[in-house]
């Protein structure tokens, strides 16, 4: 296999070699691309810088578009600004106050800035103060931007506050602080982190502020040795300002932040917002590629901005018109060889004739290639592909290959270890000389596929041991699949199935439930079984209202007995089932009683009549109380278990129940007190006491107190049993039969071997000495 992979390895070589000499003269061709690096320039609103007819445009070097103006009726309402002329160049106020402003946008206006500053001498006594506030009215048009703002405090070991009020003059304040451990941490040319300066955020809708006498030393002066020795605080757009140090001098860092530092205002429109405008015919949005977005100070008014991709002044018609990109390069990223098309608030690229690529030239684009290149392009990546496919079939093909192999030799393991050539041998050689269907060996697949992969909706019941599931056959035939629990695998169990199918492949009775098949190659055996569709006896015993009759119940309990007998007297090698229960004794569709579950029997050989010192195994409630003291299995021991679900039968009661009282707990014992206390029809199941006569309840009763007799020697065999239990099945139609019932009777006397006191005693301790479950 080696050897072959190498020369098919060897032969997909050559093959990509002679692909590259071909296809050499395509590579010559030159597929060198410019690196192209996206530099799209934003698209502006350029023609947003427009002032309404007949108004002046300029205050100084100023643009004041519309809705803004300075002259009376070119702006709207509360956006009045002022042009001082006293000044050379003029200067542009905010309204009527000393506020001046640098810059107009859309949404926003940018003012100059100043900052609170105190200083202090070397004693720590303030030797200068200066405050600083500002309020933009009370019409609440304008408001300072909560997200482009910050409250700004340079200093170390100093804090500072930045005070507000509302419209009911209610005070708020906020702050932040600067801390130093040593002149040496402080690092100028960065944003601020707390050490020489900090930041913090204002509310939304802030409409004036105080930052004035709250600036504030954090250490005493005794500790002004790492203290700077003046305190700023001022009011700013974050993202401007850059940190030159804590000891920096006023007059410096006034200039730098009135120069490069404004304040942002945000402004709104009126007090309606979008909706409200429209339905009152108010709205000042112009034209359809205009948009109109709420304020959310809390205060109303809207805001107009033109679409993405539009351009002009949204307050004035026509309002926004789309932009032709493809007439200004900065607007677009075509590449050099590709055709720009304008469309409504974009654009395309296509590439010219005889060049291929996505047109546009930002990083991450092809651009435009010529075909040539794509031709050799192609060619190439389809050699590669090819070459790379190969390899990967290959790969995939060993790798399934071995993991195959691995999975066959996991089963061989696991079919050695569960039994499996034994199990075949014998199968073999039972198939050759039986007439009945041959036991069929199943493989993992198989059992998965009629179990739809054992589906949690196929599950027909879960013990301590495993789970039993439904399954259909390609056939259309529906069987039952035993499969112990992973996570409890042990020898035991695996014993136990191996053990439970040598049994039923002895086993070849009607009441009996019959085995189909085997799998073996998973890590626990997993057996097939006939479908049994009825459920338990014990199931149907113990409903709140039981259909089972007086005869149904002799009927099952004469076919149990039948299967019991024919295991111990008529099989090849005897069988002791050693778990005789109403749970092991399933009803099929036509409710005739069939046998199972026989992990736990015992094969006897001819000359031995019984299995000695066994590992106790069995249901409390159930088990022979002889065996349980000795440790000696014996056919005697089914026929006590037996006796106590013909007990069962006829009461309807639970062979053990702890929340009994103690009297009444174990069935057996209370079962055989009650026939010598003479109150047998108190414990009867109430249609059994009505349907039987007195004689042949009686008559039952009594061949349940041998079955349950303490010593097994006075024990009937199953043979008897079914005898009995046929003639006691007839006994109600025999002319003679006196057919009073029990129930009319007078009590009469039974005798007992052992007094009721002994009996309790003797299976009590039994019982007790030993800690037996299912």
């Amino acid at each position: 296999m080696c050897s072959s992979l190498n020369m098919y390895l060897h032969a997909v070589l050559l093959l990509f070699l002679s692909y590259l000499l071909l296809a050499q003269p395509t590579l010559g061709t030159d597929t060198s691309t410019v690196n192209i690096t996206a530099n799209v320039a934003d698209i502006t609103n350029s023609s947003f810088f427009i002032a309404k007819r007949g108004c002046q445009l300029k205050c100084g070097d100023i643009t004041v578009p519309y809705p803004f103006g300075f002259e009376s009726g070119c702006y709207i309402k509360w956006l009045e600004l002022t042009c001082n002329y006293t000044f050379d160049p003029p200067k542009l106020l905010l309204g009527n106050s000393n506020i001046v402003v640098s810059s107009i946008s859309q949404t926003q206006v940018r003012v100059r800035n100043t900052i609170a500053v105190r200083c202090y001498d070397e004693t720590g006594a303030i030797n200068y103060t200066r405050p600083r506030w500002m309020t933009l009215g009370e019409a609440r048009t304008f408001s300072f931007s909560d997200t482009a703002n910050k409250f700004t405090v340079i200093g170390c070991n100093v804090y500072a506050l930045i005070s507000w009020w509302n419209e009911d003059l209610e005070s708020f304040s906020t702050g932040c602080l600067s801390v130093c451990s040593t002149n040496g941490k402080v690092h100028p040319g960065t944003k601020c982190t707390g050490i020489g300066c900090c930041q913090t955020d204002i509310p939304k809708g802030l409409t004036n502020f105080n930052a004035t006498a709250t600036l504030g030393r954090v250490y005493s002066e005794t500790e002004t040795e790492v203290s700077s020795p003046c305190t700023y605080a001022f009011l700013g757009e974050w993202d401007h300002f850059e940190f030159e140090g804590a000891f920096e001098s006023p007059k410096t860092l006034e200039d730098r932040i009135w120069r490069d530092v404004p304040v942002v205002i945000d402004f709104v429109i009126g007090k309606q917002n979008c909706s409200e405008a429209l339905n009152s015919g108010t709205l000042l949005c112009r034209g359809d590629d205009t948009l109109c977005t709420d304020s959310d100070s809390g205060y109303g008014g809207y805001c107009c901005t033109c679409k993405y991709g539009y351009e002009g002044n949204p307050y004035l018609s026509p309002g926004c018109k789309d932009i032709d990109e493809c007439n200004n390069t900065a607007l677009n990223n075509c590449h050099e060889k590709a055709k720009c098309t304008n469309t409504a608030g974009s654009f395309n690229c296509t590439c010219l004739d005889h060049y291929y690529g996505d047109g546009r030239k930002d990083h991450g684009s092809t651009g435009c290639l010529p075909e040539a290149s794509q031709s050799s392009g192609i060619k190439l990546s389809l050699g590669l592909s090819l070459v790379f496919l190969s390899l990967l079939i290959i790969v995939t093909l060993l790798y399934f290959g071995i993991k195959r192999r691995k999975l066959i030799k996991q089963r061989e393991k696991f079919f050695e270890e569960n039994g499996g050539l034994l199990i075949k041998q014998r199968i073999s050689s039972i198939n050759k000389t039986s007439t009945a269907e041959p036991l069929k060996i199943f493989t993992v697949e198989e059992l998965k596929k009629v179990t739809n992969n054992y589906a949690k909706d196929r599950i027909l019941g879960q013990g301590g041991y495993g789970v039993v599931y439904k399954g259909i056959l390609p056939d259309q035939r529906v069987v039952a699949i035993k499969k112990s629990k992973l996570m409890d695998v042990d020898k035991v169990q695996v014993d136990q199935c191996i053990n439970e199918l040598l049994i039923l492949t002895q086993v070849n009775h009607r009441n009996v439930v019959k085995v189909l098949g085997f799998c073996f190659e998973s890590k626990v055996p997993e057996l097939v079984y006939e479908y049994i569709s009825n459920g338990t006896l014990s199931q149907h015993i113990h409903r709140t209202l039981s259909w089972l009759t007086l005869d149904h119940r002799l009927r099952i309990a004469i076919e149990a007995a039948s299967a019991l007998s024919y295991l111990h007297s008529d099989a090849s090698i005897p069988i002791i089932h050693r778990d005789v229960k109403s749970a092991n004794i399933l009803l099929s569709a036509d409710y005739v009683a069939k046998i199972a579950d026989f992990g736990a029997s015992r094969l006897v050989p001819l000359d031995q009549p019984q299995v000695i010192n066994t590992i106790v195994q069995g249901t409390l409630g159930y088990l022979d109380p002889e065996y349980l003291q000795s440790g000696q299995l014996t056919e005697k021991s089914d026929v006590y278990s037996f006796g106590v679900v013909l007990a069962e039968l006829m009461t309807g009661k639970e062979p053990f129940c702890p929340e009994r009282s103690e009297a009444e707990r174990y069935l057996a014992i209370y079962f055989i007190v009650s026939m010598k206390e003479n109150r047998l029809s108190q414990i009867l199941e109430p249609r059994v006491l009505r349907e039987g006569t007195l004689e042949q309840l009686q008559a039952i009763a009594e061949l349940v107190k041998r079955c349950l007799c303490l010593k097994s020697e006075k024990r009937p065999a199953m043979k008897e049993v079914v005898t009995e239990l046929e003639r006691l099945r007839r006994y109600r139609n025999d002319p003679w039969v006196n057919q009073q019932s029990l129930e009319e009777s007078e009590s009469l006397p039974l005798s007992l071997s052992t007094s009721t006191s002994e009996i309790s005693q003797q299976y009590y301790s039994f019982q007790l000495q030993h800690d037996v479950s299912d």
